[in-house]
């Protein structure tokens, strides 16, 4: 059998097993709440691996690891520590215990019921959607871009047949089983890809290019460790805190708290949610460092060639490449499948039955979210064809949306005197600050010219720190010269005492 066929054959059994889940799973999604919170039953392995295999796709794999790796050498493994401690541990220890106790109580649904429960603003409620759903696009869309390069590399075959297949997958595991069916897929697909990142260390890094251990070592010493300018510092710097804290405001992520069993189980949680990131993440950002090993010139296509022609020069066995291409699918599936049901839920719960029609019945708002993650998915193909690199992409819509609301969101579960206008101010400015770079884009997809529109586009990742930063500042500072006339002691319930 050639190397092909056996990575197709890889490929085909992959899919085969999701289809199994996903019919495993027909019909078990009976209420909304099943659809979205899987009934809020997950133990800490499903909710773990769900969070993980949601955090970390092809963009990562493919788009921040050879970015990362090609402009800073091996300093871009701090990326992937960043994520393991600030992303996975210090965001589990922090947010969700008190996430799942609140959103228990309350019977909270999507983030934006959560904003409208503590700040008492339903105009904050559809806002919040309204961003979520549009802004997630972007992101959705570099899981397919950072897939599609892959395949092209790795199998030859054409993007859009690679983004059929994600998209294809997806689809059956959200309109057959909801959330129950996606954490159960995450869970088989995350140990996919702890075992297939595991293997690829092994095989990349005994590679001629590479030569092992002592060849790692050497090139460490030789330039594998740059000094690095205070510009490169920022960036770098502004792309770690970018896309670890980056996940505190995420909706797809905050999701996953909501159907946690019950305190014990988020209490595992998050030992398993930092192991499987320090693993995937510090892998993946780690093969990504040895980019300048395999390359002095950046291969055709640029930095998001760069990963999956280092795998092709590799001369890793057929079933390897096959495997690590399933990790790539499968990772690219969980976070397409979290994405496309968090933003449809929040569109179809916070706008259509909320303010549209109110006596929409369960049965029907679980179809109405159904149609639109198909309607999500099919958008996301069509911005993923633009001419947008996967990384400014990605920061476009952790920016935008982690910018404007992480503040309000982490400030809530811990403070009852943060104010309604506090909340709106760390929106809006974050919002403002954020939406510079994919504007500037938007501007030159559209025929603008200009090297300044070129430069700010470039900076996704520093503007998404500002936002996040200044958001927060904002919010505490408007809180202090305002107060609400609302009560918050039912969001801060006594019988629910938490000893963060």
């Amino acid at each position: 059998m050639s190397e092909k066929a056996v990575i197709i054959v890889t490929v085909c059994l992959y899919v085969l097993v999701m289809a199994g889940v996903a019919v495993y799973s027909l019909g078990k999604a009976k209420r909304v709440s099943d659809l979205t919170v899987g009934g809020r039953n997950a133990g800490a392995w499903l909710s773990a691996l769900s969070y993980g295999t949601a955090y970390f796709s092809a963009v990562m794999f493919v788009g921040y690891a050879g970015a990362t790796g090609w402009s800073f050498s091996l300093w871009g493994i701090l990326a992937g520590l960043g994520n393991a401690v600030f992303g996975s541990y210090l965001a589990w220890k922090l947010l969700a215990r008190r996430t799942r106790d609140i959103s228990r109580r309350l019977k909270i649904k999507t983030m934006p019921q959560l904003f409208e429960e503590r700040y008492a603003s339903p105009g904050l409620r559809v806002f919040s959607a309204a961003v979520m759903f549009v802004f997630l696009i972007p992101y959705s869309a570099s899981v397919y871009k950072g897939l599609a390069s892959v395949c092209k590399v790795v199998l030859d075959i054409d993007e859009t047949a690679c983004m059929i297949i994600i998209a294809a997958v997806s689809a059956l595991l959200l309109v057959f089983g909801g959330y129950l069916a996606q954490v159960r897929a995450d869970f088989l697909q995350g140990i996919v890809m702890m075992v297939g990142v595991s293997l690829m260390i092994f095989f990349v890094v005994r590679c001629d290019s590479v030569g092992g251990i002592s060849g790692i070592i050497d090139y460490a010493g030789s330039g594998g460790l740059p000094k690095l300018s205070a510009g490169e510092w920022v960036t770098l710097s502004a792309t770690v805190l970018m896309t670890s804290f980056g996940t505190w405001g995420l909706p797809q992520m905050v999701q996953k708290y909501f159907g946690i069993r019950d305190d014990a189980e988020a209490k595992k949680g998050i030992i398993i949610s930092t192991f499987f990131a320090l693993l995937v993440a510090g892998g993946g950002y780690f093969i990504g460092s040895l980019a300048h090993m395999f390359y002095s010139e950046l291969p055709e296509g640029g930095v998001d060639y760069l990963v999956p022609n280092m795998l092709a020069r590799a001369s890793l066995p057929s079933v390897l490449l096959g495997v690590i291409l399933v990790l790539l699918i499968s990772a690219s599936v969980s976070t397409l499948s979290s994405i496309s049901l968090t933003a449809s839920s929040v569109l179809s719960m916070d706008i259509i039955k909320n303010k549209l029609f109110r006596n929409m019945k369960d049965r029907k708002l679980t179809v109405v979210i159904k149609v639109l993650c198909l309607m999500f998915v099919a958008c996301s193909y069509l911005v993923a064809n633009t001419d947008t690199p996967i990384l400014d992409m990605m920061s476009y819509s952790w920016g935008i949306i982690s910018g404007s609301f992480m503040a309000p969101y982490v400030l809530a579960l811990y403070s009852s005197k943060i104010s309604r206008a506090g909340a709106w101010s760390a929106v809006l400015t974050g919002f403002a600050i954020a939406v510079i770079p994919a504007g500037s884009k938007a501007l030159l997809l559209a025929g603008a010219t200009g090297s300044a529109l070129t430069y700010l586009a470039g900076k996704g990742a520093v503007f998404a720190c500002a936002a996040m930063i200044s958001s927060f500042i904002v919010c505490r500072v408007v809180s202090v010269f305002t107060k609400d006339g609302h009560s918050t002691d039912l969001f801060y319930g006594k019988e629910s005492v938490i000893n963060a």
